[in-house]
């Protein structure tokens, strides 16, 4: 079982492998959509530098301040990050590489913050990156069984989730397989990675995002 310690030096590894990989876009790569509905690559980015840094108690005071609007919240939080130059963004990122600073839930959402937020920053700017296996297979298993933000568990119940690239599955029912990457942004709402997954329960596994 990972120890806390250890889940928090793959999320710091994991933010300096991104930060290698951003620190030379161009301002227009800046403005790539990322593949989070309505922000760019720049915004996605600073939702992570936003999380990195919030604690419980500062998580509660925006909320209430935003009307208990999680949305709201959220782009003043973007908004605040992306207020000055792209290098702006990118030093207020460098600056929590390190944090284990948090919102209020389980630790392996917040590897989840940083792994498939940095998938969301790089597919579309077709950068690849080879995470951790163990990571990988670990959050595909904890989305699955929550509904916690974004809907894992809902979208894929009844269905068989198979790994073709490590040993992994999960679940009962028609299968879905492919690669343990592509099945861990499926179950998060990525619907482009869609087109790397296979077996009789993906029509099922579409229709539900």
């Amino acid at each position: 079982m990972a120890t806390t310690a250890g889940t928090w030096g793959t999320i710091h590894r994991e933010r300096r492998a991104l930060l290698a990989d951003v620190e030379g876009l161009t301002p227009g790569q800046w403005e790539t959509p990322s593949l989070c509905a309505g922000r760019s690559v720049r915004d996605t980015l600073a939702h992570m530098t936003a999380t990195a840094r919030m604690t419980p108690p500062g998580f509660f005071r925006k909320l209430a301040g935003s009307g208990f609007r999680f949305e709201t919240m959220t782009a003043r939080e973007i908004a605040e990050l992306t207020a000055g130059t792209p290098a702006d963004t990118l030093t207020a990122f460098r600056a929590q590489l390190e944090s284990v600073s948090h919102p209020p839930g389980p630790l392996d959402s917040w590897l989840g913050e940083t792994v498939v937020h940095a998938e969301d920053i790089r597919r579309p700017l077709g950068i690849v990156r080879a995470y951790p296996p163990e990571a990988l297979t670990r959050l595909a298993d904890f989305y699955r069984r929550s509904n916690l933000i974004v809907g894992g568990k809902r979208r894929v119940a009844g269905l068989r989730l198979r790994a073709t690239d490590v040993d992994w599955s999960a679940g009962t029912g028609p299968e879905v397989s492919g690669p343990v990457l592509a099945l861990l942004l499926a179950v998060t709402g990525r619907r482009s990675s869609h087109v790397e997954l296979g077996g009789e329960g993906l029509p099922t596994l579409a229709a539900r995002d």
